[in-house]
């Protein structure tokens, strides 16, 4: 049986895409960011972003853009979506907390692109898990990993935040 691989300290995950959405912000001399994250664990980390840069914060419930939500059922925790400010031609940090197939950041930019039309979105997210099912990559991610099937990361928190390998029984 294979070992599970090993994570890195969520503190340290956290304190690199803090480090690297900086850069990010400072090469690509993006004025005024704001920062929106992806429900629930983007959320989370979308939080410690906003407070480290000092920048607004939204956050988004994508249930009803899911693609497979009609297959699957609404999430009976819907919350709704609160982006307190206009995002029209604003620099925008959509953070999520692990990219997986790019299914959840495709319905974030969907209803990103209901309440505006912003002058660019960048992706932070803390983990990005090989086997992309959309052509989409993060513009800064802290840990770039493979898992096998069976497995998948869930970010835990608010507090402290967690990441966590979790292994599915086989049915």
């Amino acid at each position: 049986m294979a070992q599970a691989p090993q994570l890195p300290d969520t503190p340290s995950l956290i304190a690199d895409i803090i480090q690297q959405v900086k850069q990010l912000i400072t090469q690509q001399q993006l004025q005024n960011p704001l920062i929106i994250g992806i429900h629930t664990g983007g959320a989370w980390l979308a939080e410690a972003l906003a407070a480290e840069l000092q920048a607004p914060l939204g956050k988004l419930d994508i249930s009803f853009y899911r693609d497979d939500f009609t297959q699957q059922g609404l999430n009976p925790k819907v919350n709704p979506s609160n982006l307190p400010f206009d995002v029209n031609d604003r620099n925008v940090i959509l953070v999520d907390d692990v990219l997986m197939s790019g299914r959840t950041v495709r319905a974030a930019l969907n209803e990103i692109f209901d309440y505006g039309r912003p002058a660019s979105i960048k992706l932070a997210t803390l983990c990005a898990i090989g086997g992309r099912q959309l052509p989409i990559q993060a513009d800064a991610c802290a840990l770039q990993m493979d898992l096998a099937d069976n497995q998948y990361l869930q970010l835990q928190g608010p507090t402290p935040l967690q990441l966590t390998l979790i292994e599915r029984g086989n049915p």
